[in-house]
C-alpha cells in the first residue's frame, strides 16, 4: 500500500456548518458513512474520542458489522483503561473484524477537557503516561509468556494475554501530538505519525524532527496529514464554495459549538494558527478560514480547488514523506462519497506514476 486513505465517522451528522440534532448515536448515520467509505476505496476510516463522545471502540465494532473490507482508525485516550486491558480489547476485535483495527493515539491536549475524566495529570505527565502505557500494550501483543513491567505509572505483574492481534504484523499504531515530549514518544511509539493540514514547509520540519526521534530508537515510522478537501468542477467555483462554508460556520458557531477559545491549549492547533496568521490561502491551495475562525479545534485546514488540482497538491505532501491522507469534509457523507469518486482514484493514480518514475530512475 503506497498511499492510504481514511475517512472520518462521526456518531451523528455533524460539522462546523452542521449543527448536531437527532440522536447521539444515530444508527442509520454510522451504516450509511462506513459504507459510503468503503465503497468510496478508503482504506480506514477514524472514529473519535472526546471526554463527552459515545465510546469509540463500541462505534468502531458497529462499522465493522456492516462492511467486509474497512480498516478502521480507532482514537483511544491513555490512562483510563489498565493498559492490558486495552491491549486485550483492541486484540479481540481485530480477530472479530479479520485483522481491520488500527489504533490512533490521542494523549490529550487540553486539561480542562481531560478533568471531566478525573484526570488531573499535566502534558508531560500524560506522555510519560503514554509511553509507559504503550510499552505494557505492545508487551500484551507480543509477548508469549507472562511478563512484569515496573515504572513510574505502571506497575505490572506477570501479564499475559491469550488473545494477540489478527496478523503477524501486529496493529498499527498511529500517533499525534506536535509538542517536543509528543515528538520523543512518536519517536519511541509510533508506526504512523500524525499531522494535521500544515503547510509544505512545516510538515517538511516535523517529518524530519519525528524521522530523528524515531531513529534513536532504529524506526522509520510512516507519516499522515488530515485535511478538509474542498471541491468544485472550477476553481473560482471551489474558492466561492470555501467562502460559503465559512460563512455558514460562522453564522452557526453558536450552535454547533466551534468557538475559538480564549486560549488554544494544544501545540498543534498553535501550529495551525501561525498557519493561518500568514493568510488565509497559501501554497498552492492550503486554505486556513475554519482554522482562524474556530481556533484550530483539530482538522480544520482545507485544500480547495479542482479534484484534479487537490490531487496534485496531495502528490506535493506524499513528495515531503506523507503516504497517509485522513480527509473528510463539511457535508460528511456527500463529501465522502464525492471524494472516493473524484479524488482518491486521482491520487492513487499519480502516486503510481510517481512510484514508476522512480523505479525507472533508478534501474
Amino acid at each position: 500500500m503506497s498511499v492510504e486513505f481514511i475517512g472520518f465517522i462521526g456518531s451523528r451528522n455533524q460539522s462546523e456548518t452542521i449543527p448536531p440534532s437527532g440522536p447521539v448515536i444515530d444508527l442509520g448515520h454510522i451504516e450509511a458513512s462506513a459504507k459510503i467509505h468503503e465503497n468510496g476505496g478508503f482504506d480506514r476510516t477514524l472514529i473519535a474520542f472526546h471526554s463527552n463522545s459515545p465510546e469509540s471502540i463500541l462505534l468502531a465494532q458497529h462499522a465493522a458489522s456492516v462492511t467486509r473490507d474497512l480498516g478502521l482508525l480507532i482514537a483511544h485516550r491513555p490512562g483510563f483503561n489498565a493498559p492490558t486491558i486495552a491491549a486485550r480489547q483492541l486484540a479481540t476485535l481485530d480477530h472479530l473484524t479479520r485483522g481491520r483495527v488500527a489504533v490512533h493515539i490521542i494523549t490529550g491536549g487540553s486539561d480542562v477537557e481531560l478533568q471531566a475524566d478525573g484526570d488531573h495529570t499535566t502534558k508531560a505527565e500524560r506522555y510519560a503516561r503514554t509511553s509507559e502505557y504503550l510499552d505494557i500494550v505492545r508487551n500484551e501483543w507480543a509477548s508469549p509468556a507472562p511478563f512484569d513491567y515496573t515504572g513510574r505509572f505502571y506497575d505490572v505483574r506477570g501479564a499475559h494475554s491469550l488473545v494477540h492481534p489478527y496478523r503477524e504484523a501486529g496493529i498499527p499504531v498511529y500517533f499525534g501530538g506536535s509538542s517536543e515530549d509528543a515528538i520523543a514518544v512518536a519517536g519511541r511509539h509510533a508506526d504512523v505519525y500524525a499531522l494535521w493540514g500544515e503547510t509544505y514547509e512545516q510538515v517538511s520540519e516535523t517529518v524530519t524532527r519525528v524521522r530523528a526521534a524515531a531513529a534513536r530508537h532504529g524506526r522509520t515510522p510512516r507519516f499522515s496529514l488530515s485535511l478538509r478537501p474542498i471541491l468544485a468542477d472550477t476553481e473560482e467555483a471551489a474558492w466561492a464554495k470555501a467562502d460559503r462554508i465559512l460563512e455558514t460556520a460562522r453564522a452557526l458557531q453558536d450552535r454547533t459549538g466551534f468557538v475559538r477559545p480564549a486560549t488554544v491549549p494544544n501545540e498543534g492547533s498553535r501550529r495551525l494558527l501561525a498557519a493561518a496568521d500568514k493568510g488565509a490561502r497559501l501554497d498552492k491551495r492550503l486554505w486556513t478560514g475554519i482554522a482562524a475562525l474556530t481556533g484550530a479545534q483539530g482538522n480544520s485546514t482545507s485544500l480547495v480547488g479542482t479534484p484534479d488540482q487537490v490531487a496534485e497538491a496531495l502528490l506535493d505532501y506524499y513528495r515531503l514523506g506523507i503516504t497517509t491522507f485522513l480527509i473528510r469534509g463539511f457535508d460528511p457523507l456527500p463529501d465522502a462519497y464525492g471524494y472516493g469518486r473524484d479524488l482518491i482514484p486521482r491520487v492513487r493514480a499519480l502516486v503510481a506514476a510517481e512510484e514508476a518514475r522512480a523505479r525507472t530512475a533508478a534501474a
